[in-house]
């Protein structure tokens, strides 16, 4: 925090700059250099941010959420590893299995998730964050088969039912 507070202030110090046309000079502090610093960092995350969106595909994105019952919660508490990772593949062969079915979208799908440990107040609330862009490759990965629907990538109920007996 302390390198954040003395951020471009004289308790870090300067050096003068000086325009080479009309040799105007101003004082210039120097900055922390603090990963965590709004001031440091502002033009490596807008940098960041121009690249990762670079990298989306022009389509819709979907955020779908997988949460564990609270009775498995308890048993992935004292079992993390053994739990997480059936988590992870309960929710990616629900999405796949769905996704590959011809009645609700016929493609294959991508999509990237976030484990969560704990919910907003704090208690222990393990659950997927999956983001999904709005449709996948056909069978022969010749096209890009958008989902049908606008609201919900694909239909909850199923989703949720199929993910339940995983």
């Amino acid at each position: 925090m302390r390198a954040i507070e003395t951020c471009r202030t004289a308790a870090l110090g300067g050096h003068i700059e000086q325009c080479d046309q009309c040799q105007y000079t101003r004082n210039a502090y120097n900055s922390c250099r603090n990963r965590h610093c709004p001031k440091c960092q502002s033009l490596a995350r807008e940098r960041w941010l121009a690249s990762r969106q670079a990298e989306l595909l022009p389509v819709e994105y979907f955020h779908v959420v997988f949460t564990l019952p609270e009775q498995v919660a308890e048993l992935a508490f004292y079992n993390q590893e053994v739990m997480y990772g059936m988590l992870f593949r309960a929710a990616s062969e629900t999405l796949l299995t769905i996704g590959a079915d011809p009645r609700h979208l016929g493609a294959q799908l991508g999509f990237f998730a976030i484990l969560h440990t704990w919910g907003q107040n704090l208690l222990f609330h393990p659950h997927l964050h999956v983001v999904v862009p709005g449709g996948g490759l056909s069978p022969d990965h010749e096209r890009f088969v958008p989902c049908r629907q606008r609201r919900f990538f694909l239909p909850v109920k199923v989703l949720s039912s199929l993910f339940r007996r995983l």
